[in-house]
């Protein structure tokens, strides 16, 4: 039986790039990343165990159990879409892994480059209304997220991911149950009939396939949320050393970061030409504040044009003209600074055994002829 297409499959754009098959890891290129907001055909695939098949909308339901729920609570999809207000915001999701693959000595995982990134509308009901109709209590410090995604192994009793975020992020207007994107029902790869969305979080916290949440009166211990999984080192190490366990702290909000969306890299331009640049920057809690741009490695910097987002946790567009002093080769960098004044590097940043949180400045190459 012959493999199938993923770009078929997932109606993914032929120029993204299959990362594995087992699971599913699918990243996108940057110059696939230039529309406002991101169609299903741009978006990265980040999965941990199988997809499911055979979902029946009609009979799904959402249970609210844990700790620190008063009593069990569940809810059809029709429940959700007819007793509570329904919102939609443009949110930035990042895997945490995105840029792994720049990291030295290398750190184990998919190799991503630049396109674990995406941004797009979300339309479903606040986690924080559900969590209330439910009625928690005063002890709730986390939750956790369980789908109905199989694991790796066909193990029924294994859950091949189930992490979660302190109750402060869960009860944010932004963090979404959601059965829409871009005003369409959810596709399956991205979780339908329904997911989490916690913007500006690595990924892993926005669960596909949503079935039950879990509302914790500790620091949920679900599957990839111990051991290294998503985790950096509490304080800086030298690349590669070897971090203990109890060293690693859980990633929160992520990093400020950008990237250059058009032109593509290694375009050829007349010397009398202006370039004209654009992208996107995104600083996950927090606002973008100003956007820069170099063409001499990092030696002068210049201001680009910087829009603010549509909403909070939604990324920001950037633009330049660039005119080129004379005719060779050009690197064209990029940067973001945010609302705390903290830059991206222009390198790669602190190593952490599993390579998350690279944030170092995108940049691409231009001749001038």
């Amino acid at each position: 039986m012959q493999d199938p297409d993923p770009f078929q499959l997932f109606g993914k754009n032929n120029e993204m790039s299959v990362l594995n098959d087992k699971p599913w890891n699918i990243e996108a290129k940057a110059h696939l990343l230039d529309d406002a907001v991101t169609p299903n055909s741009s978006m990265f695939i980040r999965n941990n165990g199988i997809i499911p098949k055979n979902i029946d909308p009609q009979n799904w339901t959402l249970t609210i159990d844990g700790e620190s729920v008063i009593s069990k609570k569940s809810y059809s999809l029709e429940d959700l879409k007819t007793k509570f207000k329904q919102y939609t915001y443009q949110l930035t999701i990042e895997c945490g892994g995105n840029g792994r693959s720049e990291y030295d000595p290398p750190a184990k995982g998919n190799q991503w480059t630049i396109g674990a990134v995406h941004c797009a509308n979300w339309t479903g009901v606040r986690l924080r209304d559900i969590l209330e109709d439910a009625e928690i209590k005063e002890d709730a410090v986390y939750t956790g997220f369980h789908g109905i995604d199989q694991h790796l192994s066909g193990d029924p009793s294994k859950e091949p991911i189930s992490r979660g975020c302190p109750i402060e992020k869960g009860l944010q207007d932004e963090t979404l149950l959601a059965f829409q994107m871009n005003g369409k029902a959810i596709p399956l790869a991205h979780g339908y009939p329904l997911r989490l969305v916690a913007g500006g979080w690595p990924g892993s916290v926005s669960g596909k396939w949503v079935n039950r949440i879990s509302v914790r009166n500790v620091v949920h211990d679900g599957a990839k949320m111990k051991g290294m999984a998503y985790r950096v080192p509490c304080k800086p190490v030298a690349p590669g050393e070897k971090v203990n366990e109890d060293d690693m702290c859980i990633i929160e909000s992520m990093p400020v970061k950008s990237l250059i969306t058009y032109p593509k890299s290694g375009a050829i331009l007349k010397k009398s030409k202006t370039l004209n640049i654009r992208g996107h920057a995104w600083a996950s809690e927090y606002e973008v504040a100003s956007m820069a741009y170099s063409i001499d490695f990092g030696a002068t910097w210049h201001k680009c044009l910087l829009e603010k987002p549509v909403n909070r946790l939604a990324w920001q567009h950037f633009s330049a003209k660039i005119d080129f002093p004379a005719e060779g080769y050009y690197e064209v960098w990029a940067k973001a600074t945010d609302s705390n004044g903290l830059s991206q590097p222009m390198v790669v940043p602190g190593w952490n055994p599993k390579g998350y949180l690279n944030n170092a400045c995108h940049r691409i190459a231009i001749k001038i002829m």
